[in-house]
């Protein structure tokens, strides 16, 4: 399940997305997700699909693999749909003993299954096809108009990125703990989901332990490499957008404007 996770993770590659300015691609996975909350109907998620699969071929990177990031948050998934399959009021469709299956709550129990997954896939996507220095720099050129207020811009990105960077490598560490552990005879694999809960909870101590110790080995050499922050920084790839890019920007704006008009338009 852990192997599972890819969220953090970056796959190196030279397609067109891995080439996009990390600005753009920020900005494009912040509309795209204000997007799938605008949805009100299938319509709208059919257009924003179009939205999440162009890159997905442009970026070679392999669908089942991306999907493969949906099954740790299937438990999430069902049991969001349940909630909304049983508690949403209306039209009954069906009726299970005290509970009855409405028709707005199939139509919400959907909604909130494609708005998740879809959700999940997108910001992944992200992470995958960008590098953690590329994030980084993308981050903070946008958070650079905000210096003025005082806000710490490179101090931001740089906390940002390396927690998203330490997600696989925390993933990591845990499968190894639960190795060490269930060689010693630990059990995490049966009983129930609450005696299986239970057992994960000796792992928090060494995963506590051993998260500290990297982040205190990271600080040590960044300090031992003069790091200071972002005052008087240079950098050895600047940030410049291509047709590419404005070719991004254009494409959404036309699917922005198609899922506003199924909402508006389409019912």
């Amino acid at each position: 399940m852990l192997k599972d996770i890819n969220i953090g993770q970056y796959i190196p590659g030279d397609s067109p997305v891995h080439r996009m300015d990390p600005r753009v691609k920020i900005i494009l996975t912040i509309i795209y997700v204000v997007l799938l909350f605008v949805i009100n109907n299938f319509y709208g998620y059919a257009i924003s699909s179009v939205f999440i699969i162009l890159p997905v071929v442009l970026s070679k990177i392999s669908i089942r693999y991306l999907f493969k990031g949906l099954r740790p948050i299937l438990i999430i998934i069902l049991i969001t749909v349940l909630f909304n399959l049983f508690l949403t009021e209306g039209e009954v469709v069906y009726r299970i003993g005290s509970f009855s299956i409405t028709k707005e709550g199939i139509r919400m129990a959907a909604f909130m299954a494609l708005r998740l997954i879809f959700l999940i896939t997108g910001t992944t996507l992200l992470t995958l096809t960008t590098s953690p220095i590329d994030l980084t720099d993308g981050i903070e050129r946008l958070l650079n108009p905000f210096k003025r207020i005082g806000v710490p811009a490179h101090e931001l990105a740089m906390m940002m990125t390396i927690a998203l960077r330490f997600i696989p490598t925390l993933l990591e560490e845990t499968e190894k703990i639960m190795k060490a552990q269930m060689a010693r005879g630990a059990d995490f694999e049966s009983g129930n989901f609450i005696n299986r809960a239970k057992n994960m909870v000796p792992l928090l101590v060494p995963l506590f332990i051993s998260a500290f110790r990297r982040a205190d080995d990271l600080a040590m050499a960044m300090e031992a490499r003069c790091y200071r922050g972002g005052e008087n920084r240079t950098r050895m790839k600047q940030l410049k957008m291509s047709a590419v890019d404005y070719a991004a920007f254009a494409f959404t704006a036309l699917l922005s404007a198609g899922v506003v008009y199924t909402r508006f338009f389409f019912h």
